[in-house]
Parts: structure tokens; sequence; C-alpha cells
């Protein structure tokens, strides 16, 4: 039955531990000492969740997690730790433990595990071949082999509680892989809380992450809940995790292995229940040689990798996502019938590089509707010429300046009468910050990365220029 743990642990006071607190959550238990004896126990009978201690007399707990997973995927298999065994813990996580609990066992982090565990126990699975979901966005569309592969990854994944880091290039629906992986598990009833990590003053990041108490600085009129609080029973994504400075590694650190969070000003921790999950266009591993990202905390959040596949890797899913983004561009702008795309069209979607990925397909799409007639998108409509030149033009605003037609570039230096230099100088900031945010789609993070600034800093020129 669904309702019965298994648990394995030498230790009688453990065993017993463990067994009064299940039996008070109405949970049958059956608990043993060895390796052996529960193999003995899972041919017999059928468990809802197994808890196992990592040392065992005649074996290690990750042999059993791994027997599991082999054997019975379908069952849930947690195990204790020692206190602070951090890479114990990993490895669990990464032999496909559901999740872990340190001794001494906090009991009501073991009620909130025992039932989110059980809660995924009882759970259909997940249908792999199909999209997982659609929630006002493209799902993660396509019978690509890659796709197919990325949709098995997260069905296992949601699977679990471990931490996971999803890479891949901008624009290529990392967020989207990070819901789908909320949306199969057995968090999907609480929150997903989605934060920009690049968007953050880095002196506001303390305060917006682990929340504040009345009083603790300047402007602290009232308490304020952090999004680690927010997101309680939920998963938390943080996105562009690279973009945290160093001192915030640290405390991201501390609160995913104690699993508690310290508002602003308290003298008291939280404790926590979310699930972590970080993407980031840069490259972690690289980040770390260079000492901008802490190699302990990389450990903790790159437990498991996600790799997203480029849009030019998917080349079969560009028809499908391109008329699943049309029906949502006809619905937002009630556009009757859908917008299609000639053959010639298509043809040059389909051989195109993009660079933008996803996101650049959408803003192509929605740009080529505006300027189709009799709702039939053409090649001429669809620029890629001028997407090309755009996506291309990396982090330097003169390299993006300089890679449009003549009539969008700064007017040429003329030091005639009346010349000021702080005006034209001016003049090709604006221009500079104007080109990056159309075709960022007004997003200022992503803007302020093109032109190899900060998003403060872009603010304060924006307000400097009179553009807010």
């Amino acid at each position: 039955m669904t309702g019965s743990v298994l648990i394995v642990d030498d230790e009688p006071d453990i065993r017993e531990l463990l067994e009064i607190t299940l039996g008070r959550m109405s949970l049958i238990t059956e608990s043993v000492g060895n390796l052996s004896a529960a193999n003995e126990l899972l041919q017999q009978k059928r468990f809802g969740l197994c808890l196992t201690d990592m040392r065992l007399p005649d074996g290690d707990g990750i042999d059993l997690v791994e027997h599991i997973q082999r054997r019975y995927s379908h069952m849930p298999v947690a195990v204790i730790t020692a206190h602070g065994n951090t890479e114990t813990a990993i490895r669990a996580l990464k032999a496909g433990a559901f999740d872990f609990v340190s001794k001494p066992v906090d009991l009501q982090k073991l009620r909130d595990l025992v039932n989110a565990a059980l809660k995924l126990s009882q759970q259909a699975p997940s249908p792999l071949q199909t999209s997982a979901y659609t929630n006002k966005e493209v799902s993660i569309t396509g019978t690509s082999e890659c796709i197919v592969a990325l949709r098995q990854q997260i069905a296992r994944l949601s699977r679990s509680q471990a931490p996971v880091f999803i890479s891949g290039e901008s624009g290529s629906g990392k967020e989207l892989a990070a819901r789908s992986i909320h949306n199969q598990s057995a968090r999907a009833d609480a929150p997903f809380i989605g934060v920009n990590c690049g968007a953050i003053p880095a002196e506001l990041m303390e305060s917006e992450l682990f929340g504040h108490v009345k009083g603790s600085f300047t402007g602290a009129d009232k308490d304020k809940t952090g999004l680690f609080q927010a997101a309680k029973g939920g998963t938390l994504f943080l996105d562009e995790v690279a973009d945290l400075p160093l001192h915030m590694q640290v405390k991201l650190l501390r609160v995913i292995q104690e699993k508690s969070v310290r508002p602003v000003g308290s003298q008291t921790e939280v404790p926590t229940d979310v699930r972590i999950l970080s993407a980031s266009h840069k490259n972690l591993a690289e980040e770390v040689s260079r000492r901008n990202f802490r190699q302990d905390l990389y450990y903790r959040i790159n437990v498991i990798e996600l790799a997203v596949p480029s849009l030019r890797d998917r080349r079969p899913d560009i028809p499908e996502l391109t008329r699943q983004i049309l029906v949502r561009i006809a619905d937002e702008n009630e556009i009757n019938p859908v917008p299609t795309l000639d053959e010639e069209a298509m043809q040059a979607l389909c051989e195109y590089t993009f660079p933008g990925n996803i996101r650049e397909l959408e803003n192509i799409l929605q740009r080529a509707v505006t300027l189709c007639e009799n709702n039939t998108v053409s090649k001429q409509n669809l620029d890629l010429h001028h997407s090309a030149s755009a996506f291309s033009m990396g982090e330097s605003a003169a390299e993006a300046i300089s890679a449009q037609p003549p009539e969008h570039q700064p007017t040429q230096l003329s030091l005639s009468s009346g010349f000021s230099l702080e005006k034209h100088l001016e003049t090709i900031e604006r221009k500079a910050i104007e080109l990056a945010l159309e075709e960022t789609r007004w997003n200022k993070t992503a803007a302020a990365q093109r032109l190899g600034m900060t998003f403060r800093s872009l603010r304060y020129r924006m307000k400097k220029l009179g553009m807010e």
C-alpha cells in the first residue's frame, strides 16, 4: 500500500523514533537493520517510501538507493545523513534519492519530507512524449530527439528534491524547463517563484531573498517576507545565478545547507521548505575557475545539470513552435483568423541560425505579424537579415550601432560652431540604449547585459537622459 514506509537503520533508537513519528501520521511502517533484510521486504511488499541510513552493517545506503531506482522506480527513497555531511547528501541525490534528512532528525522537516514523498508516489506517471503543460506560454513542444530526451529528463527530475542547474543559451527556454519540473513534481500545488539575480541591486538582494524585520535599516517600516518564505512548499527558481555577488553566494550556500533563513535584522532563523532550481547562460565551471563563483556553492546547486538545447539543434520543431506562437499572438491581439506563413517564409525560418533562440523567434513573428497583409507572413515580413544583425552585435554598444543602416547611426562628428561634446555623447548613449531596449523587447536586464553595464547603471543613465 502507498501509505506504508520502509525504514532501514541499524540503530534501534532511530528506528523507534521514526516509527513513532510516522505512526502519529497514521502511516504503517516496517523497519529493518540491514540491506539484505530490506531487499527481502521489497520483494514481498509494496511501499510508498523508503527511509534509509547511509551507513549499514552490510553495505552503503546509496547501494539501496540505486537498487530501488533500478527495480522500484515508482518509490521515492530518502536518506538519513550525518549532520553537516554535505558530500554524502550530494552523492545520494545524484544516485536518485528523493531527498535527505540530517541527524539529529528534525521531526517537522521529516514530516514535510514524508508527506511530499508519499504524494509523489501516488501521482500517475507524467507523459513523456507530449508537452508537459501549457501556462499562457509556449509549452515544451517538439518531436525532435533532443526535446523528447529533455522531457524524459524533466519527468525523472520532477520525482526528486535535488537542486538542478539548468544550462543553455539565452532565450532557449530555461525558465520553461524549470516550470515544467515544478508542475510535474509533488510541489505543483505550491508557489513557483522565479527571480532574476542580475536584476536586483546588490544592497537589496539579502532583503529580497531572505526578508527583513521592521526597523532593521532605514526605510524598513514593516516586516517583509523574503522570496524563500514566499515560495514555502514550492520551488524557487534563481535565474542568472552567476550574477550573484560573492557575499550573497556565501549566504545562499548557508541557506541551502541549513534549510533555514535569517531575515535582515532578526536574531532567529526561520525554517525553509523550498526546492532550488537555478539557471544561467554563463558557463558556471568557467566562472568558478575565474573566481567569480564559489566552488562550494557550484557543487550544491549543480547536483544535477539539465541542458536545454538551442533552437538550431532542434530545427524539426520550428514549424510547430511557429504555429503555437502565432496562435498566442493572435489571441493576445484579437486577430482572426490566426496568421500563417507562406511556404517560402517557413523554409527561411527553418534554415535560419537563431542566435537568440525561441525568444528571437517570438520577436521575429511579432514584428512580421504587424507588417504582413491578409494575415499571411512572407519572407520579406520576417526581415531575418535585420534580426541576425541585431543579435550578433554582442555586448558592445558601439558595435551595435555600427551594425545598423546609416540612418540609424549617430550623426557624424562635426566641430562646427555651437558643437557640444556633452550633447553629442548623450545622443550616442541614447541611441545605444534605445537600440538595446528595442532588440530585447524592453527587458531592461537583458538590455543592460547587452550594453555591458549593470542593471542599476542602466536605470541611472535612463533617468539622467529622461528616458524613464
